[in-house]
């Protein structure tokens, strides 16, 4: 970053090469309010991306020739001191700490007068460091950002597996020409995809909160689930119960039932015998796999409970004996 041109640096910025150090700063931070990433719509953001790390590294560059100079003199005034502490100790071996002191006191003050803004504490240490903290302080303060807005965005499981647009309303802090913060309310659409699933977040960039010296902040919607009262949603599959009776359960039972998406499924049990707790997995019935190949689904899962009879007659009880006496 140091190595290039001074030159490019300057253009970069648009000032001169004497520039002062606010005239600087000030290019800088016009130019990084106005390139910065956040504030470019998706299509331009890899262009305002490259042009606000070009300007970071222009400022930086500048910064660190400006701390260059002042290491190299120190240095240089550095071997002055020591050289003449080696002087006084040749001659006398008594006045080297008065010589010593002299000679960092017109240093520091040959320092002071080249740079009356800059604090110098050694020759290798944190010279210019000022400068740094500047730049840091700034860049936060230019890339900082509201907090995200978060919001629900209560789906229903057809709403969930079908897709679809819906449109959320909600309330965000605005930030007036005088500073001033109120409140207004906005209505966006969402376009709701078939198979997202509960958790799953949906980012309006820039149409939060707005806060004074801030870059807007995000509207985060997280996808809440309404609760069915039929379907269970597990993963991309769907569970359903359902009572069998417990005649149906031995003689054969069928069910017809609409699925979230609007398609009709039957299930018929003739040869089997249905007992508590079987589960009949139909493939495909399930949720559509978010991201997955075309038209892939999970599965539905029906789980059968079978209702037995609270009471029975002696007549019912020697009948049933009589036909399920042969059953394994």
């Amino acid at each position: 970053m140091g190595h290039r041109p001074p030159e490019l640096y300057h253009e970069t910025l648009h000032v001169g090469r004497d520039a002062s150090p606010q005239g600087v700063r000030a290019a800088y931070r016009s130019l990084a309010r106005q390139w910065h990433p956040d504030k470019h719509p998706p299509a331009s953001r890899p262009a305002a991306e490259a042009r606000f790390k070009a300007i970071t590294e222009a400022y930086e560059g500048l910064l660190d020739q400006r701390e260059n100079r002042a290491v190299i003199a120190a240095a240089r005034d550095e071997v002055v001191v020591r050289r003449s502490r080696a002087a006084e100790k040749d001659r006398d071996g008594g006045g080297g700490a008065r010589v010593l002191a002299r000679a960092q006191s017109e240093k520091h003050g040959a320092l002071a007068a080249r740079e009356p803004s800059k604090k110098v504490y050694t020759a290798c240490g944190n010279v210019g460091g000022g400068g740094r903290r500047e730049l840091a302080e700034f860049s936060s303060y230019v890339v900082r950002k509201a907090p995200p807005l978060e919001r629900k965005l209560e789906c229903t499981l057809e709403e969930l597996c079908s897709g679809g647009k819906k449109e959320v309303r909600y309330t965000r802090d605005i930030v007036t020409r005088n500073g001033l913060i109120v409140k207004k309310e906005v209505t966006h659409t969402i376009r709701v995809k078939p198979g997202w699933r509960k958790g799953k977040t949906v980012t309006l960039e820039g149409m939060g909160d707005e806060r004074p010296g801030c870059v807007a902040g995000d509207a985060v919607f997280v996808v809440a689930e309404k609760r069915h009262n039929r379907f269970k949603r597990l993963g991309d599959d769907l569970v359903l119960r359902a009572q069998v009776p417990l005649v149906s359960a031995l003689t054969g039972w069928s069910i017809t039932l609409r699925l979230p998406g609007g398609e009709k499924l039957r299930c018929s049990f003739r040869d089997e015998v249905i007992f508590p707790g079987h589960v009949k997995v139909v493939k495909g019935g399930g949720m559509p796999v978010a991201g997955g190949e075309k038209g892939a689904r999970g599965d539905l899962r029906v789980k059968l409970d079978v209702v037995f009879p609270k009471n029975l007659t002696d007549e019912q009880r020697n009948g049933l004996a009589e036909i399920l006496r042969g059953c394994a």
